[in-house]
């Protein structure tokens, strides 16, 4: 993941965030937000990778190391991510403890 000094790359992913948060709004549909913006995650990264390669057959050569390096990073991101809201599910998901018994 990103260095903790590297500031760029939380404000945009938040960007991407803020996006998703806005289509809730509309759509109101959290599964089909979280799909659309999976979806043009990988759409962009097919596109990024695309262009450090001379043919589409030099790209299909390199498919199965491309797939290996994008899901490792996901499955990474998402780990620290799920830690993160699973360590903090409280003040992210603004549940209020149960009252206690007096």
């Amino acid at each position: 993941m990103a260095d903790a000094t590297d500031h760029a790359f939380y404000d945009r992913a938040d960007a991407h965030i803020e996006l998703s948060n806005e289509q809730l709004k509309t759509f109101e549909n959290l599964g089909q937000v979280s799909a659309s913006m999976t979806f043009g995650t990988t759409r962009f990264n097919a596109w990024a990778s695309a262009r450090s390669f001379k043919s589409g057959a030099e790209m299909a050569d390199a498919r199965e190391a491309l797939l290996k390096y994008f899901t490792d990073q996901y499955r990474l991101m998402l780990e620290d991510n799920l830690d993160d809201h699973i360590n903090n599910f409280s003040q992210y998901m603004q549940v209020k403890a149960a009252p206690t018994a007096e």
